[in-house]
């Protein structure tokens, strides 16, 4: 008999529709690929300053910010999205990042933004603002049943706060500066979103910025950092965490090889179980500025699986010698079910093949 279970609970990949628009069948196809992985989470970044893709009911305009009328997500396609992922064991964990990474918000309401010549973060004096993403929370809650939500909070730059009278007027009226005003602006969507009975994942720079004043409660740290302690430091102070190192785990670090993603371990710095217990798992982030529906499934595949391994197998399973066979056979088995997953001995992802020869020996 065979007993087995994975190591951690989270297993997820990210796709990130906002840079480059994924059809509702390579979306799919993803998920249908990440089955065979025993991934279980879908990490839909659907909005970025690129563009806002998704329906809004409740704010129509929002859409106006996607690339075309034809690289839109209808609510309906969304539901599909869910449906079809639940039938593969896959929970889908939708991601609308902010208060950066917002600007193509402002194309359907230009007064979500400070002003059109510095339109980011998010304009966060304006009441409409609020109303905005009261509402968009809420509906958002609605559509996507998982217990999380992600709202970023990553590379936000303040300056257009400090340089926007309107805003400044208002932190001076109470009593903010740029920093406390960010940390307003993350407290507060992260307290809408508990409201709408929603855990809320942020990248790690909320919890670097403001860690001790957020509920553990109500907050889920995914750390993209490289630097050594961020993980280790969310967990100690009761947080639970995701991991996504960039510098490994991003799939679009092209030069990365699978055997450096395998050896990564996500407790290397982390002894004592209880903490151990809080890192609840990680994600293979496929950033969408290089890849599109013509080039993602050879970008994520083989290399994805190696992150796959080290979150299902137990931490002593680490052998790139014998994880080498299992990565070849596993990329061929792909390709026999139509994933366009690139040779397994690639010294970058998605190169192709040296030459003639057969899937098991490239």
């Amino acid at each position: 008999s065979i007993w087995d279970k994975p190591r951690f609970s989270h297993r997820g990949i990210l796709t990130d529709t906002s840079r480059h628009f994924q059809t509702l069948e390579s979306i799919r196809s993803l998920l249908m690929s990440m089955s065979f992985a025993k991934l279980n989470v879908l990490h839909w970044h659907i909005t970025d300053s690129n563009s806002f893709p998704f329906e809004s009911k409740r704010y129509p305009k929002l859409w106006n910010g996607a690339y075309s009328d034809s690289e839109r997500y209808s609510q309906y396609d969304v539901t599909d999205i869910i449906a079809f992922a639940r039938t593969l064991g896959i929970r889908v964990v939708v991601e609308f990042d902010m208060p950066g990474h917002a600007t193509s918000w402002c194309k359907g309401y230009p007064e979500l933004c400070p002003s059109s010549s510095c339109p980011s973060p998010l304009n966060v004096a304006n009441n409409f603002t609020w109303d905005l993403l009261t509402a968009l929370i809420g509906e958002v809650s609605d559509l996507f049943p998982d217990e999380f939500i992600h709202l970023g909070g990553d590379e936000v730059n303040t300056k257009c706060w400090d340089n926007t009278s309107s805003v400044v007027d208002w932190m001076n009226a109470n009593g903010y500066n740029a920093t406390t005003a960010l940390q307003y602006f993350d407290e507060r969507v992260i307290d809408i979103a508990s409201t709408n009975g929603k855990f809320v994942i942020q990248w790690d720079e909320v919890f670097t910025n403001f860690g001790s004043t957020l509920d553990p409660e109500k907050a889920i740290v995914q750390v993209w950092h490289g630097a050594p302690g961020i993980l280790s430091d969310a967990v100690q102070a009761g947080f639970r965490a995701i991991f996504s190192p960039d510098q490994t785990w991003y799939l679009d670090q092209k030069s990365v090889t699978w055997e450096q993603r395998y050896l990564l371990e996500p407790f290397a710095d982390i002894d004592e179980p209880a903490q151990q217990a809080l890192v609840i798992g990680g994600e293979a982030c496929m950033w969408g500025e290089t890849v599109d529906v013509s080039d993602i499934e050879q970008t994520v595949w083989p290399n994805a699986a190696a992150v796959a391994e080290r979150l299902w197998s137990p931490r002593e399973v680490n052998s790139t010698a014998d994880a080498l066979s299992r990565l070849v056979y596993f990329r061929c088995l792909l390709n026999e079910r139509g994933i366009a997953a690139a040779p397994a001995y690639n010294t970058q992802e998605r190169q192709p093949p040296p030459g003639p020869g057969s899937c098991y020996g490239q």
